[in-house]
């Protein structure tokens, strides 16, 4: 006869399975294997779904009940959730094709748990810059800078940007000097 485990134990399981799913994902991006290391990110934040205390589920409609979480579970599904996402959207920046409005979710999911994630800020600049929207970009970046004021990348994404705004403000000004020119 096969033995039940609890809800509680499931749980645990759950959050032991993506903690080592995120491991394995570390140990892929480490050894460049950026495939491997994103299938990993994502197998992890699945066996995440569904456990969040502060989110509904599909089940709960239907008279489903979660499982409680201790604050310790509940504080390790949140920062294991923010690294795979912080993780995902590194190894997105180091792929061939980036998608950055991807990169920037994930980024934004950080910032919402974790909104001095540096890494998370850094990015999310990186790819509102890459998107077109410098003044969010410079935001972000900005905001990176003040944690990290020697970073060389956040200093030159600054840079890049506010050169960027400049030229988009110049001709916006060029724009409407010529509408309302005589």
């Amino acid at each position: 006869m096969a033995t039940q485990t609890c809800p509680e134990d499931q749980v645990e399981m759950r959050i032991q399975q993506a903690v080592q799913y995120k491991a394995e994902g570390n140990q892929h991006y480490k050894q460049k294997r950026l495939r491997e290391a994103i299938s990993r990110y994502h197998w992890a934040l699945m066996h995440l779904r569904g456990l969040d205390p502060s989110e509904p589920t599909p089940l709960q409609a239907f008279g489903g009940e979660k499982a409680q979480l201790s604050p310790e579970q509940v504080e390790r599904l949140h920062s294991t959730e923010c690294d795979c996402y912080n993780n995902l959207a590194a190894c997105l920046l180091l792929s061939e094709k980036v998608n950055y409005e991807r990169v920037r979710d994930y980024c934004l999911k950080v910032l919402d748990r974790q909104a001095a994630n540096t890494k998370a800020l850094y990015r999310a600049g990186v790819a509102l810059y890459n998107i077109g929207d410098y003044d969010r970009a410079l935001h972000y970046l900005t905001e990176a800078a003040k944690l990290c004021p020697n970073d060389a990348h956040v200093k030159r994404y600054i840079q890049e940007t506010e050169q960027r705004l400049s030229q988009y403000h110049q001709r916006e000004r060029m724009m409407y000097k010529g509408m309302f020119a005589k």
